[in-house]
């Protein structure tokens, strides 16, 4: 069984930036544009359990501050299994996250983040 534990330094950048554009379209109150760029950092941190872990905790906040409760009560799941899974590698992989999509459908990753990915597969 092979474990995940850190993120590869190369793929850390565009995770980052992934949550920094969900930082700024939040702040400027654009949410559908937030929440695009949170389902994105889960797709890109998903395999690794702090950062997939992280996701979900920005998730349940922004559930929290629209007052989301379907959102709120998702991630405390998520929040409760995600990093777990990932330390295993038994992840619905492309899986966007939210509340909104059943945690364990594996789902089709946007030819981007696909590119990004697969740079830095071990």
């Amino acid at each position: 069984m092979k474990f995940n534990t850190t993120m590869p330094e190369g793929l850390k950048p565009h995770y980052q930036k992934e949550l920094d554009a969900y930082r700024d379209k939040l702040g400027k109150w654009f949410l559908k544009e937030a929440w695009q760029h949170l389902e994105r950092a889960h797709i890109l941190g998903q395999p690794y359990p702090y950062q997939h872990s992280e996701v979900h905790w920005f998730m349940l906040r922004f559930g929290f501050k629209i007052k989301d409760w379907k959102e709120i009560r998702g991630q405390i799941l998520r929040l409760f299994v995600g990093g777990v899974k990932s330390f295993v590698g038994k992840i619905p992989v492309g899986n966007t996250g939210g509340a909104n999509v059943p945690p364990l459908l594996p789902m089709e990753i946007p030819a981007d983040l696909k590119a990004i990915i697969n740079q830095f597969k071990k």
